[in-house]
């Protein structure tokens, strides 16, 4: 706890945390605080100007982050094809086998993915993947046809968010050891992303607040008002 405190004090040397900044500028701020002695996440994290109890006021999505989550994900296939799956480059395929697996206790695994075929019986677990954020779901595009793309897709950094019960979001854009363009990259097309989930139901205002922050250190706040109506 004193170390985190320390880290923290010496990065709020850096950045005025109360302060707001451009998008660059923050990014810049936040690679100038002090780092973590493990390859920290980094995240964009929105406030929404939105009532997560109205049910057409859902947000979520993905985002294809140009440079990648930096993240190694271990994705697993739904499917009657496994020996396809496999191919694509999925740590683990199956369909049954794979379900009763999971239903066992098993869950090493950060992304599911399965065929239309295959949910007919996936969706038997959904009591289980459900509530872990792990159901396959056509909307966050992890129920493919195409398991080849799909697949490719995942391990190359597509990045899925979902606002939670409080209508904050949060989005992973990179780790502490990528260049400030590299986050300044990934943070834009995160931001594009979360634009196109808004609901048709909001108008004006969308996002009330931005922060970005690593692991370790406190947040950066950026200024919404160019975000706000994406």
């Amino acid at each position: 706890m004193v170390n985190i405190s320390k880290r923290y004090k010496k990065a709020a040397e850096v950045a005025d945390l109360n302060k707001t900044h451009g998008l660059n500028d923050a990014i810049g701020l936040l690679t100038r605080m002090p780092a973590a002695k493990f390859d920290e996440t980094v995240e964009l994290q929105a406030r929404l100007e939105i009532d997560p109890k109205q049910s057409d006021q859902t947000v979520r999505g993905t985002v294809a982050l140009p440079n990648g989550s930096g993240r190694k994900v271990r994705v697993i296939v739904f499917t009657e094809n496994p020996a396809e799956a496999l191919a694509a480059g999925a740590d683990h395929a199956g369909l049954e086998d794979l379900m009763k697996k999971i239903t066992d206790g098993w869950m090493d695994f950060d992304v599911a993915i399965s065929t239309p075929n295959a949910m007919k019986s996936v969706r038997t677990i959904a009591r289980v993947l459900g509530p872990k954020g792990l159901m396959p779901n056509p909307k966050s595009g992890t129920v493919v046809d195409d398991v080849k793309a799909g697949v490719k897709a995942v391990k190359a950094g597509r990045v899925e968010f979902k606002m939670d019960k409080t209508a904050n979001v949060a989005i992973v854009v990179g780790k502490r050891s990528f260049t400030a363009e590299a986050l300044a990259q990934n943070a834009a097309a995160a931001l594009e992303a979360l634009g196109k989930a808004k609901p048709e139901t909001i108008r004006g205002k969308f996002i009330k607040s931005l922060t970005l922050s690593s692991s370790m250190s406190p947040p950066v706040r950026i200024d919404p008002k160019e975000y706000s109506t994406l």
